[in-house]
């Protein structure tokens, strides 16, 4: 038994059909074939607007669903971490009903697979249901280099709880450049050799200050903590630049918010490093609502730079939908085509965590899910701020 799809577009992952074009799937979404509708017979489901392979969310942080409206907008990066190290502890049920209701909100808005970070164990029970694909990323973090030792042993403490749990995509991956000492980082590098590795990468120009002088506002988070970094010596240059030679045993990474990634930044990575091996990772909605700042979008494509999405937490958003992402990159960078932010929200995202094999494009053999774009408008045209998104399969 198959489905047939057709709509006044079909974006296949890498490119938009125009209309005339039926995309057939096995009943369990496999994709079989993209004919054309006198081929394709009968039976044909016909959508107004467009149809688009499901979208993959590459950065998320699921286990903090419980804390959405907790912290108010508008306070800065210092006083956002500060509030979530302080303020995420909760009862076990609030937590998994939370998890639960943010999950059912991405699949219902069509997204099918997530880099999600982890801190411990609470999302497992939710994602041996398996209704989405998850790349667990067990977050590792530990600015005092005597600690490193215990703090990563602890990472991989949780790291082996998904394991036990069946959910085998799992790494570890650094949680930021100043949270993770040298030491730290040398202990991650060793076990993510050719692996796939994330980190939160120049949120705020204060991360740049911080790494470059020892500056800034991250030195009142030392203090509120309780921790002295008299033995942290600044690198004289900026964070991405500091860092990322410490991550040098062939993995790919996931570069996440890149507000303060410059030219110069990007000009040095694209050098030094593999281009295929780096995503830059953007969350827009997330970028609004804590510090109301925006990365240089248009400088990462440009550059041609492989970009992808994701959503945070929905302690820092209002939603987890991917196509609130696009939605708000369209309303601020209105000549990025759709085509372009579609291909990031897929395929690039499907790359990105190594799911390409399945997700990310409508491909024969693959079940990367199908999303309907719902236009109101006449012939279907996408208006982009007012049309929804509805998961078909």
């Amino acid at each position: 038994m198959y489905r047939k799809f057709s709509a006044q577009q079909i974006f296949t992952g890498k490119e938009v059909l125009a209309e005339g074009y039926v995309l057939i799937t096995e009943t369990d979404g496999v994709v079989k074939n993209i004919v054309s509708l006198a081929e394709a017979g009968d039976d044909v489901e016909f959508f107004n607007g467009m149809l688009t392979p499901g979208f993959i969310n590459a950065h998320c942080h699921l286990e903090l669903s419980h804390m959405k409206g907790l912290i108010p907008e508008g306070t800065g990066l210092v006083d956002f971490v500060f509030a979530v190290m302080t303020q995420r502890q909760a009862n076990e049920e609030q937590v998994a009903a939370a998890i639960d209701d943010a999950e059912q909100q991405m699949w219902q808005s069509g997204i099918v697979a997530v880099g999600d970070i982890c801190n411990a164990g609470a999302t497992i029970a939710q994602k041996q249901q398996r209704r989405l694909q998850y790349h667990n990323f067990v977050e590792v973090a530990g600015f005092v280099p005597a600690g490193a030792q215990s703090r990563f042993d602890a990472a991989v403490a949780v790291q082996q709880q998904f394991t036990n749990a069946g959910l085998l995509r799992t790494t570890l991956a650094p949680h930021a450049p100043y949270s993770v000492s040298q030491e730290l980082f040398g202990l991650i590098n060793e076990v993510t050799a050719n692996g796939l590795v994330t980190i939160h990468n120049q949120e705020t120009t204060e991360e740049d200050d911080f790494l470059r002088n020892k500056t800034g506002d991250f030195l009142r988070l030392y203090e509120h903590l309780g921790l002295d970094i008299q033995f942290f010596k600044p690198y004289g240059k900026s964070s991405l630049q500091a860092w990322r030679p410490m991550l040098n045993n062939n993995q790919s990474i996931l570069l996440v918010h890149d507000v303060t990634t410059s030219a110069a930044d990007v000009q040095w990575l694209l050098k030094q490093y593999n281009q295929t091996a780096t995503s830059f990772c953007l969350c827009p909605n997330a970028n609004l609502y804590i510090t109301g700042k925006l990365p240089g979008v248009h400088l990462l494509a440009n550059d041609e730079c492989t970009i992808v999405l994701g959503t945070d937490s929905l302690a820092s958003n209002h939603q987890i939908d991917i196509w609130a992402e696009i939605q708000t990159l369209h309303q601020h960078f209105p000549a990025i085509p759709l085509q372009s932010l579609l291909q990031w929200a897929t395929i690039n995202g499907a790359a990105a965590l190594r799911m390409d094999n399945s997700l990310g494009s409508f491909e024969k053999g693959k079940q990367p899910g199908v999303v309907w774009i719902n236009s109101d408008s006449p012939g279907g045209v996408i208006n982009i701020q007012k049309a929804v998104t509805k998961r078909l399969l």
